[in-house]
């Protein structure tokens, strides 16, 4: 009866057609609006990302997210440093600040400064010779993207170039030298990213009272990162927190001050309510086409036990099938606009709850359909 089942389903191509296509278009929007919306997510975070070698973060206590920087006095350093269960502790600074191009024009920056004798929370993809250098007056590491194209610099011939090393910047009217590249998460604000020691950074950005931005620290051997943490919030009145603690304080902002979740949830439930009408109208009518072979099983002693197995089989096709394209088409497009400013990240959690909603759309097709199944009449058979 299985095997009658996906006959009666792929004998009618149209109708199949449009049952896939209804399906596929709901997994496809869920699946993009999912990645769009974990793409922008992580960007929100993309300095954690970069510095995973630094597995506490301290910062002022009423600090919000990662880009919600108060900055701390340069004594706040020495109290984390003697609190017990502190292996080490080293200033950083974050900023955004304005490079000037040979051009004339300006472009806004996120600058960061890390401790010049430990190098601690360093760029990932970064060769040692570069990091090394980066100990050099004036010197600075760039992103390769922003390198390749807000940073760009005039080829004299009209057009633009790459940055590439010894080419020189301004940061306030700071002369700064590029000594090497390094491959770091897009921001969220799609800013070029520049690394340098902590000294030159407060030299390149305007003069302040404080200028330290966060203490970054690691626990002792035998602490761990969420105990030292709470030893130092105890000890300074700082707000201490584990990396990952800090990762999701930041998207927890995003998610309840931002319309991101709002504007991103919209266009799942519109592809949920226009993937479940467009497979329910077309499995209807599929499931109308059919009444008089299936009043033809019934007449021959099919139950209604049996034909429901064999509509749910046919809508299990449906989903799986619809499914798989509307996912495949989703990765195509993230993989094809990879190298672009779209924020596109796909997970297994992202893509089992498309799966689930897939499911749903599966269900409430068959529900819609089985009435006309068990009121079915065998006699239906018999008319003209």
């Amino acid at each position: 009866m299985n095997r009658i089942a996906l006959l009666m389903l792929f004998g009618n191509r149209s109708t199949v057609v449009g049952m896939l296509l209804g399906v596929g278009f709901a997994a496809l929007l869920i699946a993009l609006q999912g990645a769009i919306f974990t793409g922008v997510l992580n960007r929100t975070v993309a300095l954690l990302h970069d510095t995973r070698g630094l597995p506490i973060w301290v910062m002022d206590p009423t600090v919000q997210y990662i880009d919600d920087v108060k900055p701390l006095d340069d004594a706040e350093l020495t109290r984390v440093r003697s609190v017990a269960g502190v292996a080490w502790a080293a200033p950083l600074y974050k900023g955004i600040l304005r490079a000037r191009l040979p051009d004339g024009s300006y472009q806004a920056c996120v600058v960061v400064g890390l401790d010049g004798a430990s190098l601690a929370g360093a760029p990932p993809e970064v060769t040692p010779d570069q990091l090394e250098a980066l100990r050099r007056p004036d010197a600075v590491l760039v992103d390769r993207v922003g390198a390749a194209a807000k940073l760009a610099q005039p080829d004299g011939r009209g057009g633009k170039r790459p940055l590439a090393i010894g080419d020189t910047l301004e940061l306030n009217d700071r002369r700064a030298v590029v000594v090497g590249f390094c491959s770091v998460s897009r921001t969220f604000t799609g800013q070029p990213t520049i690394y340098t020691t902590w000294d030159r950074a407060r030299q390149f950005a305007l003069r302040e009272r404080r200028q330290m931005s966060f203490v970054v620290a690691a626990p002792a051997p035998g602490t761990s990162a969420a105990e030292a943490a709470r030893r130092i919030t105890a000890t300074t009145g700082l707000l201490a927190l584990p990396r990952e603690d800090f990762l999701w304080l930041t998207v927890r902002y995003y998610l309840k001050n931002t319309p991101i979740p709002v504007n991103i949830g919209i266009g799942v439930v519109l592809a949920f309510v226009v993937g479940t009408a467009i497979t329910a109208l077309t499995f209807a009518g599929f499931v109308q086409n059919n009444l008089r072979y299936l009043g033809a099983l019934k007449a021959m002693g099919a139950t209604n036990a049996l034909l429901l197995r064999m509509t749910a089989i046919q809508a299990l096709v449906v989903g799986v099938v619809g499914f798989g394209a509307g996912v495949g088409v989703a990765s195509f497009i993230g993989h094809a606009l990879r190298r672009t400013e779209l924020a596109f990240i796909t997970t297994w959690q992202l893509l089992a709850l498309d799966g689930l909603a897939v499911l749903l759309i599966i269900v409430v097709t068959a529900l819609l359909s089985l009435r006309a199944v068990f009121r079915l009449e065998p006699a239906v058979v018999f008319r003209s």
